[in-house]
């Protein structure tokens, strides 16, 4: 158990920014399968921006990384335009 205020802190702001970052990091999953779920053109063409984007936000900000979230881009442009 951490003795110091200091290593308190950091326990309690690490557990703060660990829910948030899987909060994020959850529902950007849930947007990249919704996103591979579907079939019509017109509405994956609208939807792949936002998840792009929101792919990006969580690569700047070390919650995935930028490899990942770029591979993930890659996949999701490819099938897009797949359809």
């Amino acid at each position: 158990m951490a003795n110091h205020q200091s290593a308190k802190k950091r326990i309690r702001q690490n557990e703060e920014r660990r829910l948030h970052n899987k909060y994020y990091a959850k529902t950007a999953r849930n947007a990249v399968k919704m996103l591979r779920a579907t079939t019509e053109k017109a509405e994956a063409e609208a939807l792949f921006p936002k998840v792009a984007s929101m792919l990006d936000k969580l690569a700047k900000t070390s919650v995935i990384h930028k490899n990942k979230a770029a591979n993930l881009k890659s996949g999701l442009a490819n099938h897009v335009s797949g359809l």
